[in-house]
């Protein structure tokens, strides 16, 4: 077996985009009042802006952590666990309720499609009280993945 060489490719943000649109599987890592770094495991995609958006709750630490203090990061993997990743950082906002309901629509869309009946999802974020993270992309690395050192 040939060894596997790492790679890291430098993306353009249409590429960043086009890489991220079809991975769901993310890691949101915010910053606690000490500084601290809180990660969590989430799905998100992308929404019409080119932001990433990412459906919570509005007392978890994420939220609480993005409304103080505005910003996070997000590490954007493939299903394959060894497969390529991405590290975004950027301004970071939360949406309430009831603004939060047509953007976790666009949510619920770009994750998974269409939904069977849209006025039943939109019930259901409104009863379990959700709410919605947009992280913009300012900063990004390259396009990566693990192994051996180039050489």
């Amino acid at each position: 077996m040939s060894p596997r060489f790492a790679t890291a490719d430098a993306v353009d943000h249409a590429g960043l985009l086009d890489f991220v649109r079809p991975r769901h599987h993310m890691v949101l890592t915010t910053f606690r009042a000490d500084g601290t770094l809180q990660s969590s495991p989430v799905t998100g995609g992308v929404d019409e802006h080119g932001r990433l958006v990412i459906a919570s709750y509005p007392r978890r630490a994420k939220s609480v952590n993005i409304r103080r203090g505005g910003r996070a990061s997000v590490v954007v993997l493939s299903d394959e666990f060894d497969g390529p990743y991405v590290q975004i950082d950027g301004p970071a906002e939360v949406i309430d309720l009831p603004d939060a309901v047509e953007p976790l629509v666009d949510y619920f869309r770009a994750v998974a499609g269409e939904h069977p009946d849209w006025a039943e999802y939109r019930e259901a974020m409104v009863n379990q009280g959700k709410c919605l993270i947009r992280v913009t992309p300012a900063v990004w690395g390259p396009v990566a993945t693990g192994g051996f050192p180039p050489t």
